[in-house]
């Protein structure tokens, strides 16, 4: 009966024993971020932190992002007609020696287009009427103005500024349909693109206005990349600080961005990172603060990427302490006005009998 009873009782003991040990240790929570019960990762799936930061994709342009634009090359498309205030650069072989029309001239062999629309080719020569002229027509123009004083003057002209043109080199602003206004040369949609597409877009329509042109194109503030800082109010109301990325910030640099933790606030962060909606979970990031902070640590302190949730917890009991003032706040204001009322009846009725008194004498 022995033999037969000792299987059973032995698991039963165990049992037992199992049970004790459990019920002395308490209940505890099972922390699943603890580092002994994750296996190591990859290096390739790592979360990038302070000291295995990752370059960014290729910055896509958005509302409201600042765009600079340099005009490296605008030349007019052809057939190009002057207009008033434009520089010509006019060489003439064959004129006076002492009235030189060219390099060896005061001008340098730059004339400008006045505004009656002629060029003044000095005191020998006169003016020739050269506005609306295409470069050719100026050349014939002032070859045959030229023969009634010359012999056989050869005259050769270029375009050397062309103060009709609006420059477009300057700041933009990415308006909210993701356009930019180029004023009189219309507008670009440069949207969703990186900086080589914006450039071949904005190269491609100023096609229709200047020949071969060649622009650079770079983001002057970064505008439409950030991340959120959000410190719990401890019951007061939570902050909200909207931060631009400009990708080398760390889990420290944001903290850094609202003045450290506040009194409010407690060590208890974590970073909330987008996910897809049909991932259906939340992306959390636990942050060690007294680790990344007095060990300098650089396990946690992860980089920060657009679209991240920076979460700074409250303090409990100051939360609660907030709590049980709001709760207590309206009964001691009603106590106080109870008690100054009352205080207020019994002065008014003392100083009733102390008046009827003095009315006796």
């Amino acid at each position: 009966m022995t033999t037969t009873c000792l299987p059973i009782r032995i698991p039963l003991l165990a049992l037992l024993a199992a049970c004790a040990a459990i019920g002395l240790g308490g209940c505890r929570a099972i922390d699943f971020y603890q580092q002994p019960l994750q296996e190591p990762l990859p290096p390739a799936v790592q979360t990038p932190s302070e000291l295995r930061k990752i370059s960014l994709p290729s910055y896509r342009i958005e509302p409201p992002d600042v765009l600079q634009i340099e005009m490296l090359k605008q030349v007019p498309l052809p057939p190009y007609r002057a207009q008033i205030y434009d520089v010509l650069q006019i060489q003439v072989v064959g004129t006076l020696l002492d009235q030189p029309i060219g390099s060896r001239d005061p001008n340098g062999g730059y004339y400008m287009v006045e505004a009656e629309g002629t060029v003044n080719l000095g005191p020998a020569y006169g003016t020739v009427r050269v506005v609306g002229m295409t470069i050719e027509e100026i050349k014939m123009a002032t070859t045959r103005h030229l023969q009634q004083i010359l012999s056989s003057p050869e005259v050769a002209v270029q375009l050397a500024r062309a103060s009709g043109m609006q420059p477009v080199t300057g700041e933009y602003l990415v308006a909210p349909d993701g356009t930019v206004n180029l004023r009189q040369y219309g507008t670009v949609r440069v949207a969703d693109k990186t900086i080589a597409e914006a450039t071949a877009a904005l190269e491609k329509h100023l096609s229709q206005y200047f020949d071969s042109p060649e622009a650079a194109v770079s983001i002057l503030v970064y505008n439409s990349k950030v991340y959120y800082i959000i410190t719990e109010g401890a019951n007061l109301g939570d902050n909200i600080v909207r931060v631009p990325v400009t990708g080398n910030e760390t889990v420290l640099d944001a903290i850094s961005q609202v003045g450290g933790i506040s009194q409010l606030s407690s060590t208890e962060i974590w970073i909330a990172r987008p996910a897809p909606d049909s991932l259906a979970c939340e992306q959390i990031l636990p942050i060690d603060y007294e680790a990344i902070t007095r060990g300098a640590s650089t396990g946690t302190n992860y980089q920060i990427l657009p679209g991240d949730r920076v979460f700074i917890a409250e303090d409990g009991l100051v939360a609660m302490t907030n709590f049980v003032n709001k709760l207590t706040a309206p009964i001691e204001r009603a106590a106080g006005m109870a008690s100054l009322g009352g205080s207020t009846v019994r002065n008014l009725q003392t100083l009733g009998r102390k008046f009827n008194r003095r009315s006796s004498w």
